[in-house]
């Protein structure tokens, strides 16, 4: 069994909310979820989210988007390129989740337990 984790980091890399998804299930489906109800500035993702639908909802929220695009995209948008670079930190953010094996191993049986451990160890990661 597989599942993703889609999150929603602040501006220092820091846990402000997540989604678990089943790992055959598109990466998009849950942004979603993660923007309802949330103020913000800006949206900084990779190529995965690179979709006329968010970026429209982005748009209309008057948030700064900086998404790296697909490849294939027919029309081409321009994004800051020395903002982007600052999306290592969503990364490091789940690197430093891996270090747990529990989650890194997906050792918990239900998406509850799971979820709890999730927050479990991005209290311990923000503390350090």
């Amino acid at each position: 069994m597989t599942t993703k984790i889609v999150a929603l980091t602040d501006a220092l890399g820091n846990l402000v909310r997540f989604v678990l998804l089943p790992g055959q299930r598109c990466d998009i489906i849950g942004v979603p979820p993660l923007i309802e109800n949330l103020a913000f500035a800006g949206f900084m993702a990779d190529k995965a989210f690179d979709t006329n639908a968010i970026i429209a909802e982005l748009d209309a929220r008057g948030a700064r988007v900086v998404i790296s695009q697909h490849p294939g995209r027919a029309s081409k948008r321009r994004i800051d390129a020395e903002l982007y670079k600052w999306r290592h930190l969503i990364e490091n953010f789940f690197c430093k989740l891996k270090e747990f094996k529990r989650i890194a191993m997906r050792s918990d049986k239900t998406d509850q337990s799971f979820s709890a451990m999730i927050y479990l160890a991005s209290a311990v990661i923000n503390s350090r």
